[in-house]
Formats: C-alpha cells, sequence, structure tokens
C-alpha cells in the first residue's frame, strides 16, 4: 500500500511534457508565388543593369591618351534621361519636338492597325488552309515563300503603291504579322481529331456550325498563341518601318536622337520599347490563362 502511494506522488510531481513551439504563421502559396516571381524579376533586371554597366565602363574611346572617353553610356547617366522623359511624357512643341508618350502612342496605335488588318486575313485564311487538303496543297508553298521575307523588303513597294510613310508602316506590320497566326490557325485545325468531325456529321452540322462549334472551339488556344507571336513580330518591326518612315513613332524618335548625338536618349527609348513590349507579352498570357481556365 505504501508502495503504490509512492508512485502515486512520484507521479503527481513529474512535470507535463513540454508544448512543441508553435511554428511560425506560414504565407498562403499564391502569396509566396507572387514574392517569389517579383524577387527573381528583379534579380534579373539587376542582372541586366549591371552587365549594361560592364559594357559601359569597358567601352572606353582612348584614342586620345590624356582624355579617355566612354562611348556607352551606362545606367548612371541613362536613367536620369529617362526619368526626365516620363516626368512629362505627353508635350508637344512642333513636329520635331514630342514627348515619348505621343511618340509610343502613335506606334501602338500602327502596330494595332497591322496587326488587326492581320488577324482579319490570317484566321479565316489558316481555317481554310487547315479544313482543306486541296487548298492547303495549292496555297502552303506561296505561304512558305513570302513568310522568309524580310519586313523593310516590303516597305519600298508599300511606299511606291501608297505614297505614304505612315500607311506603308501600316501595311509593313500586316504583311509581316499575318504569318505566325496563319500557320498556327492551320496547324490547330490540321491537329482536329477525328472524333470530333464524326460527332459533327452526327449532328449533322452545317458547315457555319461545323466552323463556329468545331473548327474555332479546338483550334483558340492555337489562334492565340498566333496572335501573341504576331503582336510581338508587329512591335518589333515598327521601330525599324519608322526609321525609314519618319514623321512620328518610336522609330523616329530613337533616330531623331541618334542624329542629335544624344545616346541616352536612344537607350532610354529601348528601355520604354521593351517594357511596352513585355505588356503586350504578358497580356497575351494572360488572356490565353483565362481561355485555358474557360
Amino acid at each position: 500500500m505504501s508502495t503504490t502511494a509512492l508512485s502515486s506522488s512520484d507521479a503527481a510531481a513529474t512535470p507535463p511534457p513540454p508544448r512543441p513551439a508553435a511554428s511560425p504563421p506560414r504565407l498562403p502559396g499564391r502569396l509566396r508565388g507572387a514574392i517569389a516571381a517579383v524577387a527573381a524579376t528583379l534579380a534579373g533586371f539587376g542582372l541586366l543593369l549591371a552587365l549594361w554597366g560592364l559594357a559601359g565602363l569597358m567601352s572606353v574611346d582612348r584614342s586620345i591618351p590624356d582624355q579617355p572617353r566612354q562611348l556607352l553610356p551606362g545606367p548612371a547617366e541613362t536613367l536620369p534621361v529617362l526619368g526626365s522623359m516620363l516626368a512629362d511624357p505627353f508635350y508637344d512643341n512642333g513636329p520635331n519636338d514630342k514627348g515619348i508618350g505621343l511618340q509610343a502612342v502613335q506606334s501602338l496605335v500602327r502596330v494595332f492597325q497591322g496587326w488587326s488588318i492581320g488577324l482579319l486575313i490570317a484566321v479565316p485564311l489558316g481555317l481554310l488552309l487547315g479544313a482543306s487538303p486541296l487548298v492547303r496543297r495549292v496555297f502552303e508553298p506561296v505561304v512558305q515563300t513570302l513568310r522568309p521575307v524580310s519586313p523593310l523588303a516590303w516597305f519600298p513597294l508599300g511606299l511606291a503603291v501608297m505614297q505614304s510613310g505612315p500607311e506603308a508602316t501600316v501595311f509593313v506590320i500586316v504583311v509581316t504579322s499575318l504569318w505566325p497566326t496563319l500557320i498556327n490557325t492551320m496547324y490547330g485545325v490540321m491537329s482536329l481529331p477525328d472524333d470530333y468531325r464524326n460527332v459533327a456529321r452526327v449532328f449533322r452540322f452545317s458547315r457555319r456550325q461545323y466552323v463556329a462549334k468545331v473548327l474555332l472551339p479546338y483550334a483558340l488556344p492555337h489562334i492565340l498563341t498566333g496572335l501573341r507571336l504576331s503582336m510581338g513580330i508587329a512591335w518589333l518591326v515598327i521601330v525599324a518601318a519608322e526609321m525609314l518612315a519618319g514623321g512620328t513613332g518610336l522609330g523616329y524618335f530613337i533616330w531623331d536622337a541618334y542624329n542629335a548625338g544624344s545616346l541616352t536618349r536612344v537607350l532610354a527609348a529601348i528601355i520604354v520599347i521593351g517594357l511596352i513590349g513585355l505588356a503586350l507579352d504578358r497580356s497575351f498570357d494572360l488572356v490565353a490563362r483565362k481561355v485555358g481556365q474557360s
């Protein structure tokens, strides 16, 4: 009996085991992913700035021994110029002195004009080539012949026909931006499974119903990919075309800044072009994801 009492008192005197320390609260998975993406983006841009600064330091003209000159402006010289350009981007002091914002708007208007016209040509033609083997055999060699032609090779032709630099620029964008959409649409339709065609026959779809309810929905992801690539090409071509056309636009702005000897303004405009291109690409990526989820 005493042994039992002793055991009970010992058990009562034994302290309870320590509780495990509470783990720190964890961020939601989506927020962690967003923070990681921002950190990766900042790291990429930081590396780009470092390489740019190194390239600037290495581009030194020592032809005059006592007066070395840095040929390529670095970030320290360019970013303040970019800041001053963005501080008042929409000023207009005449034909040859417009803000970077006005120039960007002019370029975007031409890009969307040419890209939209190319879309209206490329999607129906791509559907036709993908759905009809006979039409594809006739026209695919023509498409593959015209597709690799340099964008600037079309500019003199557009200028001769339209007698206008801005209209020739839109023409160049139409001709060079439609091919990715056309080809992606064609291959999207060609990859349509036979089961889809058989179901359309069972339900006796008309040609319009077949296109609207079978071909277009199935080929839509391919079409969006083509449109995204086409926009990238259009934004790539616009600068070179505007350098030839003159007048307004980011291409003209860069050429005018180069002729004025201001490489800092040239580099600042290149940054603006790159950021706008990034925004356009991310917009198409967002649309593609929304369509994929629907």
